[in-house]
Formats: C-alpha cells, sequence, structure tokens
C-alpha cells in the first residue's frame, strides 16, 4: 500500500522517510533485494529487503530507475493539437520515463531564440507529470548567436542536414554544419544531428502505398554520407556531437572508428528500428512511416550488434506524433513521417531483447544513464544514495496488448497497435511521490524544468 502524499509530508516532517522494497531491485547493474529509503524527494539509503517497507512490490515485478528519453517532440507551443505537455508528460509517465528532453520543432515558434524558449516553458507551467529539460534549435538564422541560447537553459543544439519537414526549421550545409561545430566548441556545447544527406534522398511528393518504395527513397548511404561529414567536421574542430535516431546498421563501423580515434561521438537508435522490420510493414500504414525509415531484418541484426557491443550509446523513443489525419495519409510519400512510442519504448525494447536472449539489465543503462549522459543530466538513471527518487514498478513477465486509443497520447496512432508486448509498468515515481499508477492514469502533475546553467544543472 502506497503512502499519501499528506502523510509522507508528515513523515518527513517527523523526520522519518518513505521506504519501498522489493526482491528485485536495479542497483550497480544488477538485480538486488533492497529497501529504497526516500526522504525530500532524494534516495537517502539502500538497505537490506524489509516486507513491513511503507511500498512492497509483488515478488513478479522489479524495481527501476526512471528512464531518461533525450529525444521527444512535445509540439508545444503552436501544434498542441499533435501532442502537448500534458499529454506527452502522461505518455511518458505511464512508459516510466521520469526525464525527458523536448525537441526545439516541431513547436511554434520554434526552439531557436531565448524568445522562443520562453514561450515554450510558459506553455509547459503546470502540465508536467515528468520533469523536462530542452534542446535548443541550429538553424542558418541563428549560427553565430548560440550562446545566448544555451545560457538560457537548453542542453544543446539540434540540426538537420536535409530539409526537416517544417519550414520554419531550415537545414544546415556542409560549411553551416563546420561553422556551427565550430561555434559550439568555443563553450564545448554539444550538437545532436539528423543525419541524412539531401544528395541521396529522392525529392518530396506521392509515393503511392508501397512501404518498400518508401524506403527506397531514403537509402541507407544518405545516413552514411552525413554521418561521415559529421564526423570529418567533429574531427577538425574538436566539438561534441551526437546522431540521433541511427536506423542504418551499416553506418556503425564508422561511428566505431572515429570514437577508437577518440572523436568526441555519441549515438542513438529507437525503439522502433530495434524492434520493427520493414518487411511486416502494411501498405498505406502512415503510422510506420519516419524519416530514417524502418529497415529490414538484416539491417536490424547490425544494430542490435551496436546495443550488445557498446557503439550505440542511447536507445530513446524519438516521440514524433502528429494528428490521425496527417498520419493516416495512406500515400507514404504525403503522410507525416513521425512514430509516437514514448509510452511503449521500454516494452517494444524488452520484448524483442527477450526474443533475442538478451538479458535485460544489459540494456536498461541505453534507456537511463545513457541518455541522460548524453544530455548532460549525470546523476539520473540510477537507484543510489543522493539520486532523485525517480523509479518505476516493472512487471518483466506480464504481457499487454496494445491497443492505440488507451495510450496516454493525444492522438491514438501506434505501429505497435495490436502487438502483444511482454512488459508492463504498474507505477511510477517521480521524486518518491506516485505520478502514474495503471488503471489509475498519471495522480499528480508535479513535473519540473530542468535548466542548464553557465556551471550546473538546475532542476
Amino acid at each position: 500500500m502506497t503512502v499519501t502524499s499528506a502523510k509522507r509530508e508528515a513523515l518527513s516532517v517527523n523526520g522519518m522517510s518513505t521506504r519501498i522494497a522489493a526482491r528485485r531491485v536495479f542497483v550497480d547493474g544488477a538485480f538486488a533485494p533492497a529497501t529504497v529509503v526516500i526522504d525530500d524527494g532524494v534516495i537517502d539509503a539502500l538497505e537490506p529487503f524489509d516486507a513491513s517497507a511503507d511500498t512492497v512490490l509483488p515478488a513478479d515485478a522489479v524495481l527501476l530507475p526512471g528512464l531518461v528519453d533525450s529525444h521527444v517532440h512535445l509540439d508545444e507551443p503552436g501544434r498542441t493539437e499533435w501532442e502537448g505537455f500534458a499529454t506527452g508528460t502522461a505518455a511518458a509517465a505511464a512508459g516510466g520515463v521520469t526525464t525527458i528532453v523536448d525537441m526545439p520543432l516541431n513547436s511554434l515558434p520554434v526552439t531557436t531564440t531565448v524568445e522562443a524558449l520562453d514561450a515554450k516553458r510558459r506553455a509547459a507551467a503546470g502540465k508536467l507529470a515528468v520533469d523536462v529539460a530542452y534542446w535548443g534549435g541550429a538553424v542558418p538564422e541563428n549560427l553565430g548567436s548560440l550562446r545566448a541560447l544555451a545560457d538560457a537553459g537548453v542542453m544543446g543544439f539540434k540540426c538537420f542536414l536535409s530539409p526537416s519537414g517544417i519550414d520554419e526549421f531550415g537545414h544546415l550545409d556542409a560549411e553551416q554544419l563546420e561553422r556551427c561545430l565550430a561555434e559550439l566548441a568555443e563553450f564545448d556545447g554539444l550538437l545532436i544531428v539528423h543525419a541524412e544527406d539531401p544528395a541521396h534522398l529522392h525529392a518530396d511528393g506521392p509515393l503511392g502505398q508501397r512501404y518498400s518504395d518508401f524506403e527506397a527513397s531514403r537509402p541507407p548511404m544518405s545516413e552514411r554520407a552525413a554521418i561521415l561529414r559529421v564526423i570529418d567536421a567533429a574531427r577538425r574542430t574538436g566539438a561534441r556531437a551526437h546522431i540521433v535516431h541511427v536506423s542504418d546498421g551499416g553506418a556503425l563501423d564508422a561511428v566505431r572508428a572515429a570514437k577508437a580515434e577518440g572523436v568526441r561521438l555519441t549515438v542513438e537508435t529507437c525503439p522502433h528500428y530495434l524492434t520493427l522490420d520493414a518487411s511486416a510493414v502494411p501498405d498505406g500504414a502512415g503510422a510506420f512511416k519516419c524519416c530514417p525509415p524502418i529497415r529490414g531484418g538484416a539491417n536490424r541484426d547490425l544494430l542490435w550488434a551496436g546495443v550488445v557491443d557498446g557503439t550505440i550509446d542511447a536507445i530513446v523513443s524519438d516521440h514524433s506524433p502528429a494528428t490521425v489525419e496527417l498520419k493516416g495519409n495512406p500515400d507514404f510519400g504525403l503522410a507525416w513521417g513521425g512514430i509516437a512510442g514514448l509510452q511503449t519504448g521500454l516494452s517494444a525494447v524488452h520484448t524483442t531483447a527477450r526474443e533475442r536472449g538478451l538479458a535485460f539489465e544489459s540494456l536498461l543503462p541505453l534507456m537511463t544513464t545513457g541518455p541522460a549522459r548524453i544530455a548532460g543530466l549525470e546523476g539520473l538513471g540510477v537507484i543510489a544514495p543522493g539520486a532523485p527518487a525517480h523509479l518505476m514498478a516493472f512487471a518483466p513477465d506480464e504481457e499487454f496488448t496494445v491497443d492505440a486509443a488507451a495510450l496516454e497520447y493525444r492522438n491514438p496512432v501506434s505501429p505497435w497497435h495490436g502487438q502483444t508486448l511482454t512488459g508492463v509498468v504498474r507505477e511510477t515515481w517521480l521524486r518518491g511521490e506516485p505520478v502514474y499508477r495503471r488503471g489509475a492514469a498519471v495522480t499528480e502533475r508535479e513535473g519540473r524544468e530542468i535548466l542548464r546553467t553557465a556551471t550546473a544543472v538546475q532542476a
């Protein structure tokens, strides 16, 4: 039985702590019985398992750190009908995600100025079920003035090397990419890059209903060429670069070589690339469209190899929803490109990893400390004394069938709709307070902003 907020406040006043116990708690990379002692929202101590704790998880559940998702489009202000802070952070809590970093598009205005960041922060006020940090955007118009946006609190800067699909967020050419990285190197800023080379992309426009035609329109060579460009520019400037949503497993050899050389490079992939197969995408199913595209089974094997050997630093959702009308166009050239995956990511990855015989505990860092480290959120994604008490109760053996209409998203669209997944988030805590319970939805809106200053991260 969970202690109520009022009772917990009373316990805190009296110098007492809240205690959550489980027979399997993820600590230091392994599962062990423990009791997590929480004081004022922070983990105060780890003690032996105590069946008389305030909350005791049933034997079929494990206690995990809250996930960190460093790639989420919440689309507010301006396109709240696509998602929004209220629905997006509710979906995060339901998926066991306690910290997200919001992308600078597809909101209006895009987050490329201090004024636009202020507008986004006003839009978020009072709506957050989990903690939210922000990425800024690097576009041709704001090069030379990125430091001001960094000083205003963004964690780093997102750019595209090909058209973003949003007119107000332009892409960088090769010379602008070099200038951007050189500018960021001056204050050790991070550039996160959508890496597709437009020279290898087919022109926009109708493609028809066959998924294979869409996949062919964005070939692997586009990713490989763009990633090589980023590596070369990062090598010359000494800047930090991160490649988002890698879908091409064949690009990972270049990443391995760059890392071995000392280039300051990290990469991520996404649940949809690890769990979905191009050969199984139905014709006309816009819910599966994303850029770069979901590819075939042999490519998926290469991505999993990159997960296992540590080449891939993080698994994050790239949650990029849109309205049913935009996603429902049966022409793959015209449907909006973006996957809604924030709530189902952990379950989807866990299901496929189990099918592949991979240990659950080996994957958790890629969804917790990995993205936290990339975004400069060190100290999150762990169950350890001094860490925020961001926690989740997860039932790894429980199955459920995805019903898009039952998810917390504003729009009921999911490429996993109708699939049976293994692993259920039963409860999520933020700073020791329950914010989500399965069957009861979001219970609190106590999320906070996280802003980076010149010297520290502030929540």
